[in-house]
């Protein structure tokens, strides 16, 4: 019983489906584990802020996949701005000694995939979106599932 309730509970939200939303939530998890100890306040904020944008990034793939897809477009579009904001947030902790060239460049790496990813799917949205009208709304059918999500193919 307790299964089929964890099962219900994980297929409800149909983001949790996407791959680039589970690689957005696997980077932040990555950020937390490999950014060193901050020596001071200020190299506490900046972990504060680069672990607030790499969050942004899933939140926002979240919370657009809940309108409709021009909405869910823009979304993801606020998601590539939180990427860009970890590459800034990427090389300031390599210059004060938080993160090595290693861990810099697989967190280049992480982005530069997650940036291609979000990419693929506003042109999957874009394709659909010319296809019925774009200001339909986020329609939720009885199983939970977004009017948005039914039209992306969520093998990225």
């Amino acid at each position: 019983m307790m299964d089929n309730l964890q099962e219900k509970t994980a297929s409800f939200f149909r983001f949790e489906d996407l791959r680039i939303y589970a690689k957005a939530t696997d980077y932040s998890a990555w950020v937390i584990a490999n950014v060193g100890t901050p020596a001071n306040e200020t190299q506490q904020n900046l972990i504060d802020s680069f672990c607030h944008s790499s969050y942004d990034i899933a939140l926002n793939i979240a919370e657009g996949s809940s309108r409709n897809k021009s909405q869910f477009e823009h979304y993801l579009k606020i998601s590539k701005t939180a990427i860009r904001e970890c590459i800034v947030f990427t090389a300031v902790a390599k210059s004060v000694g938080l993160m090595d060239e290693e861990r810099s460049e697989q967190s280049r790496e992480y982005l530069m995939e997650l940036t291609r990813m979000i990419g693929a799917l506003i042109i999957s949205l874009q394709r659909g979106g010319r296809r019925r009208d774009e200001d339909e709304g986020d329609v939720e059918n009885t199983s939970g599932e977004t009017d948005a999500l039914d039209a992306i193919d969520t093998n990225f």
